[in-house]
């Protein structure tokens, strides 16, 4: 063709398989043929009349049109513009894969068949539209100058049957509940209803932005650029972040990062979250519940000894700054907890730990252990004197009163304190240091603090091989029996017997056991120590029913006050007896005065629930204390017997004789059995009968029996005869 001959560029007149044949079109655009190589060709679309021309022709076709140039689309008819959201104003050329997705004519990989063809070739395609959304396109590809790469793409939507699918995933889309936002060359394409409901920013705000800019706190940028590495070099990433919304709230999220892949090459990025924030919230309580207190919101025992751990591991590296434990025990809280109730115990422990809250320093922390014990880790400090200001403080806030259900409640507090030092190799030790030093401060009367020295370290590993003793003692059952005759004064006949431990040491010597008892109910070891006691007493009462089967003989067990306020003592005294095969009503349960002082309410209860088990009760020491006139009066008693103490007051002329007289005349009105302990003379004894005790046990009447000798002693004396209290 010479250069004044006409070059023609005509449309392609085929359509792809399956849609509607583009001839009509074609033809209408036969008349946009250019003559003359001096002429710009049509995509350049100049500023003339005939370029004017020819692009309405273009924009009333019915059809997408786009010409290309070097891989990019530099026009779009108004069908296409209108499509793609875009006015004829907003339109600028663009690279072709961000309008056909799927179509990479302008790139240099042989990745379509296009290349170095004339002909129009047919293609499928995806093209972003206006609102994000992503609608597949069919139509031909006609390249015009290979050497140019120039072309002219026409097109229109998919065809019928692609529709169908189109919507189903964009309602697969629109269903899903989590947030799905697609993103290319930084450029949202799409996001569906719950990225909306989710971020707060609509289809359309979003559309166009990036993502980056619109949700990703700046806090978490190179996270988010790091993501998207992963995914590219990985191929996805999963990851718990933080995300913002529309508002500038924070949530939490569970990311995906997926790339978008069209024709087997990454686009771009598909990114789903999913809302954790409950998750977290419920992980959080989960993780505090299980290292604080629950009633009072204190840190636990296993997160304060953590915190004592770290705070050694400060001071072996600061040894200029020191820290201490301060211990702490209240000293009326079972008679409150009693007295008015468990819902008023619990408000008194939220208002101790509300007190110590704002007693401490930021940098010191508080836990509670269990019942009515706290304790207090106290850093940064030089001396124990620095440790005794903040326990002062401590103790002056426990002695103000609260005010619980209208009441105003006095208590009090016994405070112990340990200082770290190098033979604190553990927090345990620490807190054991202090713990003792508060046993101190309570055995001298509470409502003060001691500080743990060199004297305590000494009674500490006294009482630490006395523990040992005791535990070898209950695992290896290295006690016994000695039995105490107890008899009728007038007759002189024997009545039944009073238990009492004793230790058989590897000698052969017997140790009494009521040092080591004091031990055991200190340590918690009275509870399964009195079971077996329990167990064995009852075998034993059982035995002597089938060698004596006329014997009206008692056994007498001693419980002590924790034996007796523990929760299970009803079920195992059942299970006890039913094991054993002992008759209850010939087991006598002694309890001390004392515990029944407590909490006198709650005693009444408990000894109710014995005596339906047709069990018997006693009550030791009595008259040690200012309360016996209100015991003998309220408790479901059989049996009293006097303090040991009060016996030699029998001889004595005065009030405390008139007083002992009064008491033990007024029990046997009630019909209360009194028995005196510890009778040393017949001068006693004479005493004792004429003022109206019943019987007694001690010295001058027998001394302490093994097993076999109380039997012995029993079909001696005749115990069938012996009267039933």
């Amino acid at each position: 063709m010479d250069a004044g001959a006409t070059a023609t560029y005509d449309f392609p007149m085929a359509a792809p398989h399956g849609s509607k044949t583009l001839e009509p079109e074609c033809n209408a655009a036969q008349g946009l043929r250019k003559t003359g190589p001096e002429e710009a060709a049509i995509y350049d679309l100049p500023a003339n009349a005939n370029s004017l021309q020819q692009r309405q022709i273009l924009d009333a076709l019915p059809v997408l049109v786009f010409l290309e140039r070097a891989g990019r689309i530099v026009f779009a008819n108004a069908e296409a513009r209108q499509m793609m959201g875009l006015t004829e104003g907003e339109w600028s050329p663009r690279p072709i894969e961000e309008v056909l997705w799927g179509l990479f004519p302008g790139t240099a990989e042989p990745q379509t068949l296009l290349t170095g063809t004339r002909r129009g070739s047919p293609f499928h395609a995806t093209m972003p539209t206006k609102g994000g959304r992503l609608s597949p396109v069919e139509g031909t590809y006609s390249l015009v100058d290979a050497t140019l790469r120039e072309a002219v793409i026409v097109a229109h939507p998919g065809g019928r049957e692609k529709v169908p699918k189109t919507r189903l995933m964009e309602d697969v889309l629109s269903s899903i509940p989590e947030a799905v936002a697609i993103d290319h060359g930084d450029h949202v394409l799409y996001t569906n209803p719950a990225f909306t409901r989710m971020f707060g920013y609509t289809a359309e705000e979003a559309s166009g932005g990036s993502l980056r800019e619109l949700i990703v706190p700046e806090t978490r940028l190179n996270e988010h650029a790091m993501l998207l590495k992963g995914v590219d070099e990985q191929g996805g990433a999963l990851v718990e972040t933080v995300r913002s919304t529309k508002s500038g709230e924070l949530i939490d999220v569970s990311l995906q990062i997926a790339p978008l892949l069209v024709n087997g090459a990454a686009v771009g990025y598909v990114f789903s979250f999913r809302d954790i924030g409950e998750h977290k919230q419920t992980e959080a309580k989960l993780q505090h519940d299980a290292m604080h207190d629950v009633l009072t919101g204190l840190a636990n025992r296993a997160l304060f000894l953590d915190r004592v751990t770290l705070a050694l591991s400060r001071r072996a590296r600061r040894p200029d700054h020191t820290c201490g434990v301060l211990y702490m025990d209240l000293d009326r809280f079972k008679e409150i907890n009693d007295g008015l109730g468990h819902a008023a115990g619990d408000v008194l422990l939220k208002g101790i730990a509300e007190r110590l809250r704002s007693t401490l320093r930021p940098q010191d922390s508080a836990a509670r252990l269990g019942g009515d014990e706290f304790a207090m880790l106290v850093e940064n400090i030089l001396s124990a004197g620095d440790l005794e200001i903040v326990a002062n403080r401590v103790l002056h806030e426990m002695a103000r009163p609260f005010e619980i259900f209208g009441h105003m409640i006095q208590t009090g507090a016994s405070l112990g304190g340990a200082l770290a030092g190098s033979e604190h190799s553990a927090p345990a030790l620490l807190i054991r240091d202090a713990d003792f030093a508060m046993y101190r401060a309570k055995q001298a009367g509470g409502g003060r603090f001691e500080i743990f020295d060199r004297h305590l370290e000494i009674c500490v590993s006294s009482r630490q091989e006395r523990e040992r003793e005791l535990r070898t003692l209950l695992e290896q059952r290295l006690w016994e029996f000695q039995f105490l005759p107890v008899y009728h004064l007038a007759t002189g006949r024997l009545e039944g017997f009073e238990t009492a431990l004793s230790w058989r040491r590897a000698d052969g010597s017997l140790e009494n056991l009521e040092e080591l008892m004091t031990l055991a109910e200190e340590s918690g070891l009275s509870i399964p120590l009195g079971r077996d006691v329990l167990l064995a007493a009852c075998r034993q009462l059982r035995a002597w029913s089938q060698a004596l089967p006329r014997s009206d003989l008692y056994l007498t067990v001693n419980l002590t006050p924790r034996q007796f306020t523990h929760a299970s003592l009803v079920a195992e005294l059942t299970q006890v007896l039913a094991a054993s095969g002992a008759d209850p009503a010939r087991l006598v349960l002694e309890i001390p005065e004392c515990a029944l002082n407590e909490a006198p309410d709650a005693s009444i209860a408990a000894l109710q629930r014995i005596v339906d088990c047709n069990v018997r009760v006693a009550m030791d020491d009595f008259g040690s204390s200012l309360a016996p006139l209100n015991h003998l009066v309220r408790l479901p008693l059989d049996m009293v017997k006097l303090d040991a103490k009060l016996t030699p007051a029998v001889l004595s002329v005065g009030r405390q004789q008139a007083v002992l007289e009064w008491l033990v005349q007024l029990a046997e009105t009630l019909g209360v059995r009194v028995v005196a302990q510890g009778i040393e003379t017949p001068d006693q004894v004479r005493a004792l009968m004429r003022i109206g005790c019943a019987a007694g046990q001690g010295p001058m009447l027998s001394p302490p029996l093994n097993a076999a000798q109380a039997q012995a002693l029993a079909e001696l004396r005749g115990a069938a005869a012996a009267p039933r209290i």
